[in-house]
């Protein structure tokens, strides 16, 4: 059974605001119409319940049936909508406020999900999903790659955390109003803690630049490469070939002998003529 978590509705409510600002931002940054903003609004701010409660079964969503979350998902994207100038510069306020939804998404969605009855590795990909997808489907709906997966931020990681301590607390018989506090506070800390001091996920290892000694080494081994692999093969020498190669040193040896003894075995001396061209001396 459920323990009683000290989770307000207004809580939860505050957190749906959060989260839609964002949305909202997306939209006014993509210069989309009031209708736009108010759908990234609503995406970002209950996508992830939605998503999570059509995998649980929990039918209906609370995305689409209770109206309180709605309306106050389509009244943070006006907010957004009408006082966007001043809230582009209030970005560090935003994102701390996005760490604790992110704690109170991810808590609450594992909590719901081991209400069901399911188990425990069910209940920590909910968490997750409720933490995230609502960025995630927000990014779809602006046609672009989830900043989760490609933007090397510790977002999903913390959420994963988080849940997994749920998960454990609750199998063990440990989940209690305080912990459930602590496995929140964990969440939203890592968060906080990766924005402060630029925390990231690691990445692969980038390519070399063009022109760097290690570009041309490669290029280099693979120019040998093919180079090897297009040069025709060796010509097979043939026994005629043979004979002749062999018997042409023997007749510069002779010739060189000839030479030697009609010289005197030195080389001839030259002397000018009156045309211009040389002749011998005697």
């Amino acid at each position: 059974m459920r323990p009683d978590i000290p989770i307000a509705p207004a809580i939860e409510l505050s957190g749906v605001f959060i989260g839609a600002l964002s949305g909202g931002l997306a939209a006014v940054r993509l210069e989309l119409d009031l209708v736009g903003v108010l759908v990234l609004a609503w995406a970002a701010g209950l996508g992830g319940g939605l998503l999570r409660d059509v995998l649980i079964g929990a039918i209906p969503p609370v995305g689409i049936s209770d109206w309180r979350f709605i309306a106050v998902a389509c009244l943070a994207g006006v907010v957004m909508y009408v006082f966007h100038p001043r809230l582009e510069h209030a970005r560090r306020p935003i994102a701390v406020l996005d760490a604790g939804a992110l704690a109170l998404y991810t808590v609450s969605g594992t909590l719901k999900a081991l209400d069901l009855g399911f188990g425990g590795v069910t209940a920590i990909s909910a968490g997750i999903l409720t933490g995230i997808g609502g960025g995630v489907l927000r990014d779809l709906l602006s046609d672009e790659v989830p900043a989760v997966l490609h933007q090397r931020q510790l977002y999903a990681v913390p959420s994963a955390l988080g849940a997994t301590l749920t998960a454990v607390l609750w199998a063990v018989g440990a989940l209690t109003s305080v912990t459930v506090l602590v496995a929140a506070a964990v969440v939203f800390g890592l968060r906080v803690g990766a924005l402060r001091y630029r925390l990231q996920v690691p990445g692969p290892r980038p390519a070399p630049p063009r022109g760097s000694r290690r570009m041309r080494g490669s290029r280099r081994l693979r120019g040998a490469t093919l180079s090897s692999r297009c040069s025709p093969p060796p010509a097979r020498s043939t026994p005629r070939a043979a004979r002749a190669s062999s018997a042409a040193p023997r007749h510069q040896d002779a010739s060189a002998t000839e030479a030697d003894r009609s010289t005197g075995g030195t080389p001839p001396r030259w002397r000018p003529t009156a045309r211009g061209g040389r002749r011998a001396a005697p």
